[in-house]
């Protein structure tokens, strides 16, 4: 179990960390989410053992991390800026992989071979970001660690390599019980892989859940607005993240469905609303003809699909705001939806 006990850490009078706990159940995976300059990367950094805490401890089955290298050879870790020698090849860090990860395996280095299409000896400077990570991940597993630390994961690469990655760590977790812990700003990524998801803000933990708990308490919403600019949202909602693309924002909201957008409804021009895994509802409303008795039915959206056209109903303002909206929508299902991290 990987556990953060009030850790504080300050740099130059700004607190980073402001009395993190957070707990990684052994064999779990654990989404860490949360806005920009949150303090992701940092609590990352603590868990891999390179930042020291200026109060608290971080703990691995009860034995601090920092500095401790039989604790570290149990782990693993791919960070958002991948360190490699400029001139080394894979089979070259390989080499110092296992030299420097006693449970390094060379038959599963072989094996992944056949997963990443990747030259050995080409110098890792001249490959792309995307192959970069690729190798990041082939040599990484092939330390066969009990934890898997990941700081943005598989930014770089494309959908079928990220289903690839996903399955082989899936497969680690169901095979062997590693224990994974993610950060990444893709909240519907996370959502996918992680059992237990925790959402960091100002350098404190605001939710800690397993999945299906976090599922039942709270709402995720994807909103579009008439106006230009954000309104203020109902002081009464308490809302745990937040994050905007264009004019498409992301909310994850503690209490009931229903309630949090009947509060929200007289805000809203279009709402993206996912009652499946594949499928999301576009609901459609026209808040300046709404007293006029105007409304316009829900469009679906099959695979996160925009529809072709736009109710021809909808009068031309509207429309126009929705094919704005639609635009950055599918933005937002990209690779940058949350943006990056700190």
């Amino acid at each position: 179990m990987l556990e953060a006990k009030n850790v504080v850490k300050t740099f130059d009078g700004f607190r980073a960390l402001d009395g993190v706990s957070m707990t990684v159940p052994q064999g779990a995976v654990y989404g860490l989410v949360g806005p920009n300059g949150a303090g992701k990367s940092t609590i990352i950094r603590h868990f891999t053992g390179i930042y020291r805490p200026d109060s608290g401890e971080i703990t691995l089955d009860g034995q601090p991390v920092y500095e401790n290298p039989a604790v570290k050879g149990r782990m693993a870790a791919i960070p958002d800026d991948w360190y490699f020698f400029p001139q080394a090849s894979i089979r070259e860090m390989a080499r110092l992989y296992a030299g420097t990860h006693p449970f390094f395996s060379w038959d599963r280095y072989h094996k992944l071979r056949e997963v990443f299409p990747l030259s050995e000896k080409q110098p890792l400077r001249r490959m792309s970001k995307g192959m970069q990570k690729q190798a990041a991940f082939w040599l990484t597993m092939s330390c066969m660690p009990e934890v898997l630390v990941l700081d943005e994961p598989v930014d770089g690469l494309d959908p079928v390599m990220r289903r690839q990655v996903w399955s082989l760590l899936l497969g680690d977790v169901a095979d062997r019980g590693t224990t994974v812990l993610v950060s990444s700003h893709n909240l519907r990524e996370l959502e996918d892989v992680c059992d237990h998801v925790g959402i960091l803000n100002k350098g404190k933990v605001l939710l800690e859940r397993s999945l299906s708990d976090l599922q039942d308490n709270t709402v995720k919403i994807q909103a579009a607005y008439a106006a230009a600019e954000e309104p203020a949202l109902p002081p009464e909602l308490e809302v745990l993240h937040r994050s905007a693309v264009g004019r498409v924002y992301t909310y994850i909201i503690r209490g009931k469905r229903e309630d949090i957008l009947h509060r929200m409804h007289d805000r809203l021009i279009f709402r993206f609303d996912p009652p499946g895994d594949r499928a999301y509802y576009l609901e459609v409303i026209d808040t300046a003809e709404a007293g006029a008795g105007k409304s316009y039915p829900n469009l679906l959206l099959a695979n996160g699909e925009a529809p072709d056209q736009f109710d021809p109903e909808a009068s031309p303002r509207n429309r126009s705001i929705f094919e704005e909206a639609m635009g950055d929508y599918n933005d937002f299902e990209g690779d940058d939806a949350y943006g990056d991290d700190e």
